[in-house]
């Protein structure tokens, strides 16, 4: 009996420091127990494919900043050949296994909490195609003034991410990751 309730008690106390029994699921239950990784933030991008074809161009945004049909309406043919005034087009092979993997890890999909809160966030446009439109992110970001993003020549925009954020390639956007180029560590 007291060794039952040692292991109880032992499970219930990794499942409250380390995540939900969803990400257990996820991941292996022995693995995601003994793992000490956080699942605070969003999936890390690990796909050479999408690294290398969207991160040539710009920051590889991990999929988990996005619900599924977000990735959807940008990885649309059309889409693509109208990149935010790019042509960005792939061949089909290409973007149909981009597609397969941002739908697969998107927002809607996962079990980051990050990810769960830019979805819960979403109201009147369910599938923005700018991050830097999903309601969790405007939030986040409001307080932010325009000399240390928009007249910043060394960040330009919001849409930048690894401009500020030091870990952003690693998926870690904690506040105290934040270094504006020029203006030094962020602090709320």
């Amino acid at each position: 009996m007291k060794k039952y309730l040692l292991v109880v008690l032992t499970v219930s106390f990794m499942m409250l420091s380390f995540g939900s029994p969803a990400q257990a699921e996820e991941v292996g239950f022995w693995r995601w127990a003994f793992s000490f990784k956080r699942y605070k933030e969003v999936a890390k991008v690990e796909n050479k494919v999408y690294l290398e074809e969207c991160g040539s161009c710009h920051f590889a945004y991990q999929p988990g900043l996005l619900p599924e049909e977000s990735w959807r309406k940008l990885l649309d043919a059309k889409a693509l050949a109208d990149h935010f005034g790019e042509n960005a087009e792939l061949d089909d092979s290409t973007r149909q296994q981009l597609l397969n993997e941002l739908a697969g890890s998107s927002a809607d999909k996962s079990r980051y909490k990050r990810s769960k809160k830019i979805m819960s966030s979403l109201g009147d446009d369910p599938a923005p195609v700018r991050i830097t439109k999903v309601p969790y992110f405007v939030d986040k970001h409001d307080d932010i003034g325009d000399e240390y993003v928009k007249n910043n020549s060394k960040v330009k925009s919001l849409s930048y991410c690894d401009k500020c954020h030091q870990k952003a390639k690693d998926a870690v956007f904690d506040d105290d990751t934040v270094y504006i180029p020029g203006k030094g560590y962020w602090t709320w």
